[in-house]
């Protein structure tokens, strides 16, 4: 049982950058693969950011080489670093846990934190 809770979302401009949180608590991030999803209104949520207990991590096509998705263990806490929003970033974030490693579909969820990019 995992409670998960993002802040450091808001209003930016193009070009921009936030920094978004995701707090952890219940259990201990580090045997978890952790993930940054978004979504849209009337688009599936999908996947932008994930990190692998080990550190490793992926990216979608359309952030790759903006965003940085990092975790650090001891303060239970998930980041997602994204410079040069475009306004096509614009979204609600959420944070997501998977017991062990990814790709087999996230067990717990955040509330979301909304960021909107500006042109």
């Amino acid at each position: 049982q995992v409670q998960l809770v993002e802040s450091g979302g808001g209003s930016v401009q193009a070009g921009g950058s936030l920094r978004l949180s995701c707090v952890a608590s219940g259990a201990s991030i580090s045997s978890y693969c952790m993930t940054w999803n978004h979504q849209v209104p009337g688009k599936e949520r999908e996947g932008v950011a994930a990190i692998e207990r080990d550190g490793s991590t992926k990216y979608v096509d359309a952030v790759e080489g903006r965003f940085t998705i990092s975790r650090d263990n001891t303060e239970n806490t998930v980041y997602l670093q994204m410079n040069s929003l475009k306004p096509e970033d614009t979204a609600m974030y959420y944070c997501a846990a998977e017991f062990g490693s990814c790709g087999s579909g996230s067990d717990y969820w955040g509330q979301g934190t909304q960021v909107t990019v500006s042109s």
